[in-house]
């Protein structure tokens, strides 16, 4: 049994329409019981309340379609256990939307097997969003499918390719001067330029139990992936993609979360693949293929004097192609605060400029002032980071007045590949800690043990 809906005035959307499965009441028992189970296979019925979004023909304007989902969202919203249907072979053109609890029912499922493409048109955006499609203050929200979520980020990039660059450029000297070109770019609707404020494509605010499956997040105008003040967040078998060299394009990015874990997925970008920011603890990122992009970092913390907290992070079995650096904890100076409890392991690397990363020194401006306070670095753990580099294959750059200790290096096994960089030596600044292992190439510049004077952590700092 199936009843079929209309969602808002159908002269308004008269494309779009909700549909709800419900349950079934009745079956005729005269058919043998495999055709019935076939039956119900072929009319995808649930116990469960569905709500599916039509996309009849085309639509070429963002309001129609976005006011469909808006509807369908209020619907689910007031059952637990739903589901909203965005389904295959249907492209829905949405400008900035949110989906918002708290008064939303539990454990809402948002099935995406279509396409959502952001809108190209500056009048879409206003002055600025810093989110396209929006996801708060949910309990048990689970994103799952094998849809696209478009976000159509060529034509930002082409207005912020002069924004400021990844510290670690700093770092890498080409052998021959080159010109770095910008992205390829396309045109906006208007001609005119979209503005300076650029969304992260999907962002979880405030939610427990999120769960991202699936589903593959391309050509965002800045960040892909977003958690923010969640806890209890589950990503895996998921695909970001951008290019290389698209600005501020993470993968997935992490803010004052704890308890997640991601798993089984492909990032590539053009900025970090994981981005773990203040706030995040019990962190688990395992059997990851990130590449294009600037690797996994934790940081940057402690920007303009701010007070950064993280601890407890576990990233192994990754494989890294061609980044500008593999695992990195950055931080600026006259921060505060502490990162502590950190393993990196098993981590494979193919020509990856600098796989071994740790910048107290962060700045990604023409020049920062020298400041004494920083973000305190203990417990550090390198284990089995295999491959090959272009450029350095360790860099432990750590404070003068707050020295990283206890990093440890087992199992180091980093071989040089000369491409079109000037290559260097492991370099190490302020770094204490243990070489459990021979390394390769020698790490001889960690200093062994603990620092004979080390500034004693005030309550200021302690996380």
């Amino acid at each position: 049994m199936r009843e079929e809906e209309s969602i808002g005035d159908r002269a308004e959307l008269p494309h779009l329409c909700l549909r709800r499965k419900e349950r079934v009441t009745a079956m005729a028992t005269t058919a043998p019981v495999e055709d019935q189970n076939q039956k119900l296979q072929n009319l995808h019925l649930t116990k469960l309340p569905r709500f599916q979004l039509l996309n009849r023909k085309k639509i070429s304007r963002q309001a129609r379609p976005r006011k469909a989902f808006q509807a369908a969202w209020a619907a689910a919203c007031k059952v637990e256990a739903s589901t909203v249907i965005v389904p295959s072979e249907s492209e829905f053109l949405v400008g900035p939307i949110s989906f918002s609890g708290p008064y939303c029912q539990a454990n809402i499922v948002f099935q995406l097997d279509g396409t959502i493409v952001a809108p190209t048109n500056p009048k879409a955006w206003g002055k600025g969003l810093l989110q396209w499609l929006e996801f708060t203050k949910l309990r048990g929200i689970t994103i799952q499918g094998s849809g696209i979520i478009e976000g159509k980020g060529s034509v930002w990039w082409q207005d912020s390719f002069d924004d400021p660059v990844d510290d670690e450029m700093k770092l890498i000297v080409p052998l021959n001067s080159t010109v770095q070109k910008s992205p390829p770019t396309i045109r906006n609707e208007l001609g005119s330029k979209m503005p300076s404020i650029k969304p992260t494509a999907l962002r979880f605010y405030g939610s427990f139990n999120v769960t991202v499956t699936g589903i593959t997040i391309q050509s965002s105008p800045q960040c892909h992936l977003k958690f923010d003040n969640c806890m209890g967040v589950l990503v895996h078998d998921i695909t970001v993609s951008s290019p290389g060299d698209s600005p501020n394009t993470d993968g997935i990015h992490l803010q004052n979360s704890r308890d997640v874990l991601i798993h089984s997925s492909t990032l590539g970008c053009g900025d970090d693949c994981v981005s773990i920011q203040t706030g995040c603890s019990n962190i688990y990122v395992h059997n990851v293929n990130c590449g294009p992009g600037h690797g996994i970092s934790i940081g940057s913390l402690g920007k303009d004097g701010t007070k950064a907290c993280v601890s407890n992070i576990t990233i192994r079995d990754v494989m890294m192609h061609n980044t500008m650096t593999g695992v990195r904890i950055k931080t600026w100076q006259g921060g505060s605060g502490s990162v502590q409890g950190v393993l990196f392991s098993n981590i494979q690397v193919s020509e990856v400029q600098l796989p071994i990363v740790i910048d107290q020194y962060y700045c990604d401006k023409s020049s920062c002032k020298n400041q004494t306070s920083a973000v305190a670095l203990s417990g550090i753990n390198y284990e089995r980071i295999r491959g090959t580099y272009t450029v350095k294959p360790v860099h432990f750059a750590c404070s003068d007045s707050l020295p990283c200790v206890d990093v440890t290096l087992t199992a180091i096994q980093l071989k040089p590949l000369q491409e079109k960089y000037r290559m260097y030596d492991p370099f190490c600044w302020q770094t204490f800690g243990e070489l459990r292992t021979p390394a390769v190439p020698p790490i001889d510049c960690l200093q062994i043990g603990k620092p004979s004077s080390n500034r004693v952590q005030s309550d200021h700092d302690s996380c």
